[in-house]
């Protein structure tokens, strides 16, 4: 099934994250794995001068298999353009927040079936990171030469294509 549109899962509740060892003390189980494998990729020990980031510009929320999306963009580009070491990309936000659906029965006889919203608490249906206006979602550094900083601005403006919302692009020299 494809995914629910983004105004399924409104920002009007705290966000839903209580994870704990002990399943009992878990308010929710069976959570899905974050699809993120790596929030920090390039070279990770050197120091560049610049620094250019991807800006949210309103309050949203992003799914982690976006997140995955636009790192994996976005490190494409930087990785061939400038090599895997002239550059850093980190992924700068963490999806806690837990989505749920409820998730409703169709077909002959459903309606026998359903509860409708008794009791509709829905189950887990992926993660997703809420990020507050002006927090930077995704940075990159390289060294302060144009060619650089251009494949950086280029590279985010990829990954923006695969977010939700408006977003802007901030060099820091």
């Amino acid at each position: 099934m494809a995914l629910r549109p983004a105004r399924c899962y409104r920002w009007d509740s705290p966000a839903y994250c209580r994870v704990a060892r002990n399943p009992q003390d878990s308010f929710i189980t069976g959570i899905p794995g974050i699809k993120i494998t790596k929030f920090d990729m390039g070279n990770l020990t050197a120091e560049f001068d610049a620094e250019v980031s991807l800006i949210a510009e309103n309050d949203m929320q992003i799914r982690h298999n976006a997140l995955e999306s636009a790192r994996i963009a976005a490190n494409k580009i930087l990785q061939d353009k400038l090599g895997r070491n002239n550059y850093r990309l980190k992924i700068r936000v963490y999806p806690h927040h837990v989505m749920r659906e409820n998730v409703m029965a169709t077909g002959a006889g459903a309606d026998r079936v359903q509860s409708g919203m008794r009791g509709a608490f829905g189950k887990p249906v992926g993660r997703a990171a809420r990020i507050r206006k002006k927090q930077e979602i995704i940075s990159v550094y390289v060294n302060d030469d144009k060619e650089a900083v251009e494949t950086a601005k280029r590279a985010l403006r990829v990954a923006m294509s695969k977010l939700p919302k408006s977003m802007k692009i901030l060099i820091k020299a």
